[in-house]
């Protein structure tokens, strides 16, 4: 089943159980997509959709956090539950150790050497890790890796 089939399911399973969150959240994914689409002039395939949906994501972190420091919990609390339901479309994320791990394989393959380098590595650990890692906790890890074996 594609992500585009899937996520058409998932409306249709929280009309019939009228889960007014999850049908708004879904209904929300599609809207982004039918708004990327027009702007590309074409269909997105599988791997755009899983970018666009973890743009998604990253959007509601950030409103958790400044409803937090609002001291708005009532609004926090319900863009973690829309967190939640866009994590459930997206891969497993990376564990600590993989990422390390990716990371250093990469800083060897790249023979990179100090943080002038960190704009290459990153940009070959984020096509490696496909979506399965966060943009700035790689860019802590790989800046603290590159300022711990060089200049």
């Amino acid at each position: 089943m594609s992500l585009r089939e899937q996520i058409e399911s998932e409306v249709k399973a929280a009309m019939r159980a009228k889960d007014v969150v999850r049908l708004e959240t879904f209904r929300g994914i599609k809207s982004a997509i039918q708004y990327k689409e027009i702007e590309l002039l074409r269909r997105c395939d599988d791997a755009e959709l899983l970018k666009l949906i973890a743009g998604l994501a990253k959007q509601r972190r950030e409103s958790i956090a400044q409803f937090e420091q609002g001291g708005r919990q009532d609004l926090a609390a319900k863009e973690r539950t829309e967190l939640a339901i866009l994590e459930s479309l997206l891969p497993q994320a990376m564990s600590e150790t993989e990422l390390a791990a990716l990371v250093d394989a990469v800083i060897q393959a790249e023979a990179a050497t100090s943080v002038k380098d960190l704009g290459r590595v990153m940009k070959a650990v984020l096509v490696q890790a496909a979506g399965r890692a966060d943009g700035k906790v790689v860019s802590a890890l790989v800046k603290a890796k590159l300022q711990g074996s060089g200049a």
